[in-house]
């Protein structure tokens, strides 16, 4: 007997010819179509081959003939019932969902929807669901079509398996990471070929990142929504293919040479980086698909296919939408998780993937009840898979449904992005300083920023079986949300680009301008006085105002990627942020692909500067082991445990903290000791300096310290490579700079000693950055 759980699903290729098996439970028949270019070329030419119904709502049949290369779609008739959440329309070509390459675009029209549409917005002809009738009209061109094509293989040993503790994640969209790179011909750019070029290659590795996130790269459809405004979705948050990779970022000369040639393409370029020791991961959409709501949006394949074997309904046929893209697909049901599985073993198998983060996370632990579970199937089969168990799994760990906020409450082997340490960060350098410039009521936020930066023990744990700060994906920006920049320099969001009248995007975000909002001229750039540049007729020319506001909002920049990068936990950057990106206080540009979205090479030299402090920071964090151990750091006094940080705390006196000293909204000053007697290295001081005025702090009397020696200071613009501050003594009264963040060296007797004076020839950091107060 043969079942779904047996049969390989889609049209793959055999001895002879192909195989089919699609699942459709609801179905009355179901049609292979294989499409042959017509006479002349306009148009296909169908071959259909029924397929035979199998128990459990599989249907299989044999292709004799079919080679590489053949393009297919499938017609599936049935009843049509929209109140019970059944819209077969044999009108409709649908694509596979197993479909390993895709070819053609959405050609937006009423053939799209397999219910009556009116006007040039195609909306619903009966605005009620249940009164919808079938349109009929045959979509053959307007859709994407399947390509029938042998999967490649990637070289599992290449992989470079990098520990939680050693990993860098470096976020990026695959086509504006290169789409302006003066270095990558112009070919390439957009492309997979354009991220594995040399010169970008570099870029990472000089950087210190360890892993690639590519925002979606499987094959994308637009939203409807977006279609009737003429704009297209750029994230790709909006899946139409689980197993295909999007064409468009493959290079011209692969498309042309077909699609074996474009699967060959990321192959390669996921080769390598491997090469280079980089990781892949990819952001995986599985929660809802490109189809939209079923009252309003396009047939185009599941919905066509088996909408309530795919879908979420409740019970009169409409979609149960955890997202907020229109429908969520239902992961209570085995077909469901199996695609799921299916398609994550094919990326890593085939491509040599690295790893996935997976949007909208709590989706996929929705049982046939809508609530979330750690336990639920989708997720237990991931961890347990021993082919997905042997990479890097990511949640995105909220949605918008019933009690969707769940960051800490994934299981083992999940680590999770965490919007708490964004959240934490950003309200202590740039919300709370904000409201206190301003004169309002502000609070301490103190104790929540150290709360993110030794771990986030609250969400993941310290104990036996937790998982630990490795858990904790940290980040102070994303790809939605302001660029590092932005945060810096825009208090209010500015998406009317978006076509949505601003109506888009989150409203807390945590942001401070520092007096100023935006970027001279308004434009999207970040370059100008407000961030250095010098006027034509030099220095005097420029308003001494907007360089006070750019030497601010430089710091501020300084002092998140610190946090960020110094903190427990696996740090991620946005590409771009390095180098200060701007998208002119858009927080939300999910829909242009242009240069507000795209990553500009053009580097001022304040641009230079940061870019330069990115790479020392994260030389600093793979230096010390004592930044990147495994275990939580545990306060000084408990029982040592290997591998863990010795945590003490101190105050701006140089006196232990006591525990009413995290509730004085007034203190915003700490000194946190890292010790590094379990875990390797040299002991490291933090100073967090979180006042408007500059200030002074007591080096603490930590016990086994003789002084301490400056390695790195926010209110430096940069650091010469290598350099080193005067050794100071514990007890010594140190200048700090407001809104700053500083790195010492905790150096014991033996080593004040020999290291009272610089070695010859050898750098010394500035200890009083006088130009950094300007």
């Amino acid at each position: 007997m043969t079942s779904a759980k047996s049969t390989a699903l889609g049209v793959r290729l055999q001895p002879g010819g192909a195989s089919a098996a699609v699942v459709a439970s609801r179905a009355e028949a179901v049609d292979v179509c294989l499409l042959d270019p017509a006479p002349g070329g306009a148009g296909w030419v169908e071959r259909r081959v029924p397929l035979q119904r199998r128990p459990g709502g599989l249907w299989t049949g044999q292709l004799p003939g079919v080679r590489a290369g053949q393009r297919y779609g499938l017609r599936v008739d049935g009843p049509w019932e929209p109140a019970a959440g059944l819209r077969h329309d044999p009108a409709k070509l649908l694509l596979d969902p197993y479909a390993l390459a895709v070819e053609g675009e959405l050609r937006w029209g009423p053939e799209l929807f397999a219910h009556e549409v009116d006007g040039p917005q195609w909306l619903p002809r009966e605005p009620s669901p249940a009164a919808q009738r079938r349109s009929g009209l045959d979509s053959a061109g307007c859709a994407p079509v399947g390509v029938v094509v042998e999967a490649p293989q990637a070289d599992a040993a290449a992989r470079p398996r990098t520990p939680w503790s050693r990993t860098v994640v470096y976020e990026a969209h695959l086509r504006g990471l290169t789409r302006l790179h003066p270095e990558v011909p112009p070919e390439l750019r957009g492309t997979w070929a354009g991220l594995a070029h040399p010169a970008v290659v570099e870029h990472l590795t000089r950087l210190g990142a360890t892993a690639v996130e590519l925002l979606p790269v499987q094959a994308v459809g637009s939203e409807v929504s977006l279609a009737r405004r003429g704009q297209a979705n750029y994230w790709g948050y909006s899946t139409l293919s689980w197993f295909a990779p999007e064409p468009r970022y493959a290079t011209a000369a692969a498309r042309a040479a077909g699609p074996a040639a474009v699967l060959a393409e990321v192959r390669d370029a996921v080769a390598a980086l491997h090469a280079a020791g980089l990781e892949v991961l990819l952001d995986v959409v599985y929660n809802h698909s490109c189809e939209g709501h079923a009252h309003d949006g396009p047939s185009l394949s599941l919905r066509g296919l088996d909408a309530t074997g795919y879908y979420r309904l409740d019970g009169e046929g409409r979609d149960v939408d955890s997202t907020g893209c229109g429908n969520s697909l239902d992961f209570g049901r085995p077909q469901c998780v199996r695609l799921a599985m299916d398609s994550l073993r094919h990326w890593v198998t085939a491509f040599g993937v690295d790893g996935f983060r997976f949007d909208l996370a709590p989706t996929l632990g929705r049982g046939l009840d809508g609530g979330y579970r750690p336990d639920a199937p989708l997720l237990l089969a991931m961890g347990a898979d021993p082919v997905l168990s042997d990479t890097k799994l990511i949640a995105e760990p909220w949605d918008l449904g019933h009690d969707g906020w769940r960051t800490g409450d994934f299981p083992q082997p999940f680590a999770e992005w965490n919007d708490r340490f964004r959240d934490g960060a950003r309200e202590f350098w740039l919300a709370v300083p904000r409201r206190a410039s301003q004169g309002e009521p502000t609070g301490s936020g103190l104790g929540e920023l150290a709360l993110r930066l030794t771990g986030s023990a609250d969400l993941f744990g310290g104990g036996p079986g937790d998982r630990g700060p490795m858990a904790s994906v940290s980040f102070v920006t994303a790809h939605d949300g302001f660029t590092l920049a932005d945060a810096c320099a825009f208090d209010h969001k500015h998406n009317h680009a978006n076509g949505e009248d601003n109506r888009d995007g989150t409203d807390a975000n945590r942001s401070w301008n520092h007096g100023m909002e935006g970027w001279p001229g308004g434009g999207g750039t970040a370059a100008g006085p407000l961030l250095g540049a010098v006027g034509a007729d030099g220095p005097a020319a420029v308003d001494p105002d907007e360089l006070m506001v750019a030497a601010l909002r430089r710091r501020s920049m300084r002092n998140l990627l610190a946090t960020l990068v110094l903190s427990a936990g696996v740090p991620m950057l946005t590409a771009g942020d390095e180098v200060g990106r701007s998208q002119g206080g858009n927080n939300n540009p999910y829909c242009l692909d242009d240069e507000t979205s795209w990553v500009d090479w053009r580097l001022a030299p304040w641009q230079q500067d940061l870019l330069e402090t990115t790479r020392q920071l994260l030389a600093l964090r793979a230096a010390h082991p004592v930044l990147h151990a495994e275990q939580p750091p545990r306060p000084a006094r408990a029982e040592p445990v290997a591998g863990a940080p010795q945590l003490t705390w101190w105050d701006a006196d140089g006196a232990l903290m006591d525990p009413e000293d995290w509730h004085d909204p007034q203190n915003r000053t700490v000194q946190v000791h890292l010790g590094a007697a379990q875990t390797g290295g040299e002991d490291l001081l933090l100073v967090l300096a979180g006042d408007l005025d500059d200030g002074d702090v007591v080096l603490p009397p930590q016990p086994g310290a003789a002084g301490y020696r400056l390695l790195w200071d926010s209110a430096v613009e940069r650091y010469p490579a290598g350099a080193l501050g005067a050794l100071d003594a514990v007890g010594a009264v140190v200048a700090v700079s407001a809104l700053s963040v500083r790195v010492y060296r905790s150096c014991p007797p033996a080593q004040e000693d020999a290291e009272d004076a610089p070695a010859a020839g050898q750098a010394t950091a500035p200890s009083e950055p006088t130009t950094a107060r300007r």
